[in-house]
Formats: C-alpha cells, structure tokens, sequence
C-alpha cells in the first residue's frame, strides 16, 4: 500500500518540471572569430559543393572502416619490468633493549629509530645530581 502512494505522489505534476527543463535556453555554441566567417561565407559562395560535400558520407571510406580489424595487446610497462628485476634487500630489524617492552606487544624496531624508552639515553647525557639541604642561609643575620 505504502509503494503505490509513493508512487502516485512522485508522479504527480511530473509534466511542469519536465515542461519547465525542455523549454530553457539552450546554450549556444561559440560564434568563430570575424575574419574567419567572412572567409567560410566567401568559399561557400564560390563553390557552393563544399556544403554538399561537407554533408556527405563516403561509401567506399565507409567501407574500408568496416573491414578495419584491430587486435591489440597492451605492451609490458618498462616499470614494471624493472620491478620485476631488482629485488628489494630486507629491512633490518633490531630487538629492543631493556625488560620495558614485556608489557607492550614490540617485537622488533627497524634500523634508524628508538623507542620511547631509549630516547632519554640517547638525549639526556648529563646526570642529575641532588645536593643535600643545607641550614646555613647564604646571608648571615647579625
């Protein structure tokens, strides 16, 4: 029941928009720079068979493109040929240092990067030293 009011409130009035789209302006194609139109007009009025010749189709042509067969395979990619050739080296792999890596699921870093763990070692050289506190103030009372 639903499908056939759908249907009849989706056709109804169809003919206004489709009234309304058929009857805008169509575009018109571009008109050819002056001096070419005065020479199009000149030829055609010199000889008037170009226009007929322009109009016609050529049988015999016609008849050449139909018995024109082509089979054509698509030539190997030069890039994929190379591809093919150079095999790619492994990456390089290296375990991770340090017991942290347990908890998380790491199993191998690639060569040229750390882990979280490691960067303070590499970029932390210095050491921190904690003096004790002392009672003595820096400026003596008198």
């Amino acid at each position: 029941m639903g499908a056939a009011v759908t249907r009849g409130i989706r056709n109804f009035n169809l003919e206004n928009p489709a009234e309304r789209e058929i009857s805008k302006m169509k575009p018109s194609p571009t008109p050819g720079y002056p001096s070419t139109n005065s020479l199009l007009q000149e030829q055609i009025s010199l000889y008037p068979e170009i226009k007929v010749e322009i109009a016609r189709k050529d049988d015999k042509m016609l008849s050449f493109l139909k018995d024109v067969y082509v089979d054509s395979k698509d030539p190997v990619s030069s890039v994929q040929v190379k591809a093919a050739e150079t095999r790619q080296e492994p990456e390089e792999f290296r375990l991770p240092k340090g017991h942290h890596f347990d908890i998380i699921n790491i199993k191998s870093i690639p060569k040229g990067k750390i882990s979280i763990i490691e960067f303070p070692s590499y970029f932390f050289t210095f050491e921190l030293k904690i003096f004790p506190h002392e009672d003595k103030k820096a400026i003596q009372s008198k």
